[in-house]
């Protein structure tokens, strides 16, 4: 995307990682690098194509009345959610950003998106000017972000007053029932896939590590409001399984 576009910052960004967070950004980011070419067959065996209704109720949790201007699908992986945003945002510009090239460069192999333009950004770092966009989706990666504080900063800076951002996440369970079917999807699912169909079980032991050192849900949504939003609201789904939190930036 050439640097002349309307959302994108003229000024130099400071590094906001630092020692332990910016190995862990690089390690994750080259894992993700590594299994690109399989993610989407993985994915698809992992989740028994429930993420897709998931990804459906995040998009319409946007809801109908947000500013004018683009929209931003943050970690957007092999952009899934993106082409979702396209299908139901038809007049609106759709901006695509993940850490991992050949992550989006895998989803625009696919082409199951026409108008999206992506970005190699880090999420704790966005090149997009303030206040560029009504509204932004998060798909399963605040979790892999080395600094979610710095994340949630950034999503509140670079959404408009008015706009609303919407989180779909694997947060660490706290309920009996959510706990024993992470440790099961963890030790057993999450190992067998990473084993015969990526070919990199590591990566995916990761994955269930990532999932079981996250925050909770009610931590989370602390975050979420420190950073600045309002209305924060969250729903479980699949038995808490998911989550899908939802805010706003005050006018």
């Amino acid at each position: 995307m050439p640097a002349s576009a309307p959302f994108f910052r003229s000024e130099p960004v400071a590094d906001l990682r630092r020692g332990a967070e910016h190995a862990h950004a690089d390690a994750t980011r080259h894992m993700f690098d590594r299994i690109a070419h399989r993610y989407d067959v993985a994915n698809l065996l992992m989740s028994g194509g429930i993420d897709r209704r998931w990804r459906q109720q995040a998009v319409r949790a946007l809801g109908d009345h947000l500013p004018s201007g683009p929209l931003l699908d943050l970690c957007a992986g092999t952009l899934d959610l993106a082409a979702l945003l396209e299908q139901t945002f038809p007049q609106r510009e759709i901006i695509a950003a993940d850490f991992s090239s050949p992550m989006l460069q895998q989803g625009l192999a696919r082409g199951i998106t026409r108008r999206t333009r992506t970005v190699v950004a880090d999420a704790m770092q966005l090149p997009f000017r303030d206040h560029s966009f009504a509204g932004t989706t998060v798909a399963f990666g605040i979790r892999n972000v080395a600094d979610t504080s710095a994340a949630l900063s950034e999503l509140r800076r670079v959404t408009m007053p008015g706009g609303r951002i919407v989180i779909l996440e694997f947060f660490r369970p706290t309920r009996w029932t959510s706990k024993l079917f992470h440790t099961a999807y963890g030790r057993v699912v999450l190992p067998a896939v990473g084993s015969w169909v990526v070919h990199d079980e590591d990566a995916y032991s990761y994955l269930y590590k990532s999932m079981a050192g996250f925050l909770s849900l009610e931590e989370f949504n602390h975050a979420v409001s420190h950073a600045g939003f309002a209305r924060v609201q969250a729903r479980d789904l699949f038995f808490g399984v998911a989550s899908l939190v939802t805010a706003e930036v005050p006018t």
